[in-house]
């Protein structure tokens, strides 16, 4: 979803009831509770590191990405392999899933089950896209351990199909985002190709995004702009990440 990564929080989306029944948010209300608490556990909040939300976003990840892949791949029948990767991308990017996150009533929950004064703050994780959507798709990880894929895939389908229509609506320049969010400091972003492989008929590209020679993005596609604008994603996740 194309939305400024300094953009405030959107408010939380009324649904209808019916679409209500079949989202992320009464499979989040079902969940054990051991797997409810450790998908929202902070690292910072853990005793052990493997008792935080880490290992369950990254089972989350993999999902929500096959979930939403196996929604829009016979939707979109005359939609190319690069087409459809970058929809995906989009439909569950970071701010779509913090998006989803706030959707699902994360931010109260998180208030909820912070522990005292140990580790970061509630706000501040809150204020933070990237806890938000590592939540999101914890609470998605969790979710399919406890009821597997065929309850889980349409709720997260049902969830995300907001992110899907906006992605559709209004697909994403990330080199044009990149290059208005440097401006402000008065940088300028050079992209690379750094290789080339392949057969003619299957070429694949890795480019990099620097900004004064530095590396500041990586990235790959089957075309130089498409390696181009994997680069510049990269670049703005990392920027992000730095809080730059």
């Amino acid at each position: 979803m194309d939305r400024p990564l300094t953009s405030s929080p959107p408010t939380r989306r009324h649904k209808r009831p019916e679409a209500l029944a079949t989202t992320l948010e009464p499979l989040l209300d079902e969940l054990p509770d051991d797997l409810v608490r450790q998908a929202f556990t902070h690292s910072s909040w853990a005793g052990e590191r493997g008792e935080s939300y880490e290992r369950l976003a990254f089972l989350g990840d993999v999902v929500l990405s096959l979930a939403v892949s196996t929604h829009i791949y016979p939707r979109f029948a005359d939609f190319g392999a690069g087409r459809l990767t970058k929809l995906r991308a989009q439909s569950v990017s970071r701010e779509a899933c913090a998006s989803v996150a706030r959707d699902i009533g994360v931010p109260e929950r998180l208030q909820q089950r912070a522990p005292g004064e140990s580790g970061q703050s509630a706000d501040a994780l809150i204020a933070s896209d990237r806890i938000l959507a590592s939540i999101c798709e914890a609470v998605i990880g969790a979710a399919y351990l406890a009821f597997g894929w065929d309850r889980v895939a349409p709720a997260v389908v049902e969830s995300f199909k907001g992110e899907i229509e906006e992605a559709l609506e209004n697909p994403v320049d990330f080199k044009s985002e990149l290059q208005e969010r440097l401006a402000r400091r008065a940088d300028v972003v050079d992209y690379e190709i750094e290789s080339e492989d392949g057969p003619p008929h299957d070429r694949r590209f890795v480019a990099l995004a620097k900004v004064d020679g530095e590396e500041l993005g990586r990235g790959s596609g089957k075309t130089k702009k498409a390696a181009e604008q994997s680069a510049a994603e990269r670049a703005l996740e990392r920027l992000e990440e730095h809080g730059r």
